[in-house]
């Protein structure tokens, strides 16, 4: 109470009900230590209601894990380490960053997975609940949570995959910021979890007509909930918001503003505390909250006696978990990218899958898969098993608990947080695939992850006006710079094969941030790199793929991914006129960006006003590139249901119209003098 009226804003209500609650998580349910944030064997808490930071801040604090008292007076503050919304990497002891309701069960679905998946590779003929890689996800959620539409998706996969190390915290108050939930929410959410297939248990603090927090009944329940190995653990818990606040409890104005001095002053009464002091909090009662490092430090040092067995036991295994955790990536990897012959079509997505099997043996790490589309984001790694309980797998795709091979169903919202959450868990480095399209549905995980600079990979397949016969629901158009407008995301359209593969590699050296590539359906021809710029220069964002004769160029002409051919094309055009085309592939404007000036202008030279931007999208980012005096093709409307080729020629993305736009920026530019005609 006292935070959220000092900061004049915040969220009161779901902390004061739910403070036994967390309380008793922190000190008794979770395996954890807080001197060490980042031990492998600890167990995961994810607070999905995120608006209820206080929930979990002010167990950092009890615990012991560095937050102090000023840092709860800073609540919401600028510099704070206690914003308005928990975030990963800002406070030690915050698992997940989460903001946008649904977001952290999807995190905890994910981190279960990958709990699970982690077992598997280092630890997988141990007993049930003997190994050092077993550990429970813990996560309490909101009305809010249970209402957006992702908590149905990532539910659901759990409910399928069995992940008996996830507990789900239900805090059922009926209160939004609407107040009363009944105007909006009516479904039995127990049933609907039951439904999934999980364990579903209540504890109703408001049964027998008077409110009473029970608190050994839902430890109980946590209990038989972490007994469950077989299934994931819902408890519904039944609580008043803002209890015992004698005027505003259970209303919607206590979930999300301060209460006033008058009602803090009356509920500090109520609760036999002092309504003069503010932030009182008495040395016994911290002492005593932080007798939680003691027992800690305990469970720590058995598990390391348990780890250390584990690492004398298996020493091979022992070193590939160090290079993991480390997010270091394996000697010589890349001897196993596969090289493209030049002279063969290849569609990109083809060619990431053929990476993607190249790679699997020297990079256990790497797992993945599709929102229902293995077979055309080519996402499967060949020979490599699913991902999913034994009793539902099928002929098509055998597999077990430990598999490979991830299967989101038609979830892609869901795929996203998951993948998230598999990110964070650590031990593992995740992607998943869909249509470019539907990375629409993928948003709010993305900008996530990029806020959280998670190593995710997202396969972007049918880049384009190119998948064709699918029509415009299909084709995306804006998208390529609205992902490119998510800060810390790096967006790669690749050229050819060749390029998929130099892209695969640069996005698996970097660890600290998420990318996606963009990956045509329709056959591109495999460049002549003996001829032609090197694919290296795909780690630099933007190379010259084809140079001007002379090497100094009249006309830039910029491309990316399946348009890059059309440049190629309007070179030989121009050139054959005499006028001097360079072709700059660009593939990653992120990474373009990151190169210093002098790269970037002995790529793009100042003195080059003639520039053209070749993409079969909206030319939205490509004034920074193409200047005041160049020219932008691309597609500023939806596209159409036709085969791919009859859509380029339509929409005017051929090689004339490419010289045609060429031409006009030379125009533009200055260069275009004329002739001589006489009188």
């Amino acid at each position: 109470m006292d935070a959220v009226e000092k900061a004049g804003s915040g969220h009161p209500g779901t902390a004061m009900s739910l403070a036994p609650a967390a309380y008793l998580l922190f000190q008794r349910m979770m395996r954890h230590d807080p001197s060490d944030s980042t031990w492998a064997g600890r167990d995961r808490f994810v607070l999905s209601a995120g608006h209820s930071s206080l929930t979990l801040y002010i167990q950092l604090y009890l615990s012991g894990y560095g937050l102090s008292l000023d840092d709860l007076k800073a609540l919401r503050q600028w510099g704070s380490l206690t914003p308005g919304h928990p975030e990963h990497g800002h406070t030690n002891g915050v698992e997940t960053t989460t903001g946008p309701l649904g977001q952290g069960i999807g995190n905890a679905v994910g981190m279960a997975m990958a709990a699970r998946r982690e077992r598997g590779l280092f630890d997988p003929d141990a007993a049930p609940g003997e190994s050092v890689f077993d550990h429970t996800i813990w996560c309490i959620a909101s009305d809010g949570d249970i209402e957006e539409g992702i908590s149905h998706e990532v539910s659901a996969i759990a409910g399928h995959q069995k992940l008996g190390n996830l507990v789900v915290i239900y805090d059922d108050n009926n209160i939004s910021i609407e107040d009363d939930t009944n105007i909006a929410l009516s479904e039995d959410v127990a049933k609907r979890y039951e439904a999934y297939g999980w364990h579903v248990q209540t504890v109703d603090w408001k049964s027998g007509g008077e409110y009473n927090e029970d608190v050994p009944a839902l430890y109980a329940a946590l209990r038989e909930a972490k007994a469950q190995t077989d299934r994931p653990s819902l408890i519904r818990l039944r609580t008043i918001i803002g209890w015992p606040a004698p005027n505003k409890q259970n209303t919607g104005k206590i979930h999300g503003s301060a209460l006033g001095a008058d009602e803090v002053a009356a509920t500090k009464r109520i609760m036999g505390m002092d309504p003069e002091q503010t932030f009182d909090v008495p040395e016994a009662v911290l002492m005593h909250a932080r007798e939680v490092v003691a027992r800690g430090r305990a469970a720590r040092a058995e598990w390391d006696r348990a780890f250390e067995a584990w690492r004398e036991a298996d020493p091979q295994r022992a070193a590939e978990f160090d290079r993991i955790s480390a997010r270091r990536l394996p000697a010589g990897w890349t001897e196993k990218l596969p090289v493209f012959p030049a002279g063969k079509d290849v569609a990109t997505r083809k060619a990431s899958g053929e990476v993607l099997s190249a790679i699997a043996d020297v990079l256990p790490e790497l797992w993945g898969g599709s929102a229902d589309l293995a077979e055309s984001n080519n996402t499967t790694m060949k020979g490599e098993p699913s991902f999913i309980p034994e009793e539902y797998q099928t002929k098509e795709w055998p597999g077990n608990p430990y598999g490979r091979t991830l299967h989101f169903g038609i979830r892609e919202h869901g795929m996203g947080s998951i993948l998230n959450g598999i990110a964070l868990h650590g031990g593992t480095r995740p992607y998943g695939g869909t249509f470019l399209v539907f990375s629409d549905y993928m948003r709010p995980s993305v900008r996530l992850a990029a806020l959280m600079k998670l190593p995710v990979t997202y396969v972007w397949t049918h880049d384009s006006i190119g998948l064709g016969e699918d029509g415009p629901t299909h084709q995306p158009v804006e998208h390529l710079w609205a992902l490119r407008a998510i800060p810390g995301l790096d967006v790669v359209r690749p050229a050819d094969a060749n390029e998929t593969a130099v892209a695969w590699r640069t996005i698996l050296e970097h660890t600290d941030r998420p990318a996606g590539l963009c990956l045509t359906r329709q056959n591109l021809p495999t460049y002549d790199r003996t001829t032609m710029g090197s694919a290296e220069g795909v780690a630099r964002g933007g190379y010259i793929l084809a140079d001007a004769s002379g090497g100094q160029p009249t006309v830039v002409i910029i491309a990316t991914g399946s348009e890059v051919d059309l440049a190629v094309q309007a070179r030989e055009t121009l050139e054959a006129e005499g006028i001097a085309t360079r072709v700059v592939s660009m593939p990653c404007v992120e990474w373009f960006r990151e190169q210093d000036l002098a790269y970037q202008q002995s790529v793009l030279p100042p003195n080059v006003h003639a520039r053209v931007s070749v993409e079969a999208g909206i030319a939205l980012g490509w004034r920074e590139f193409v200047g005041d005096k160049g020219e932008s093709l691309s597609l500023e409307h939806f596209g159409a249901s036709a085969p791919y080729k009859t859509l380029y020629e339509q929409f005017g993305f051929t090689p004339d119209r490419v010289v045609a736009a060429a031409k006009a920026s030379l125009a533009k530019a200055g260069a275009d003098k004329g002739h001589t005609t006489g009188n």
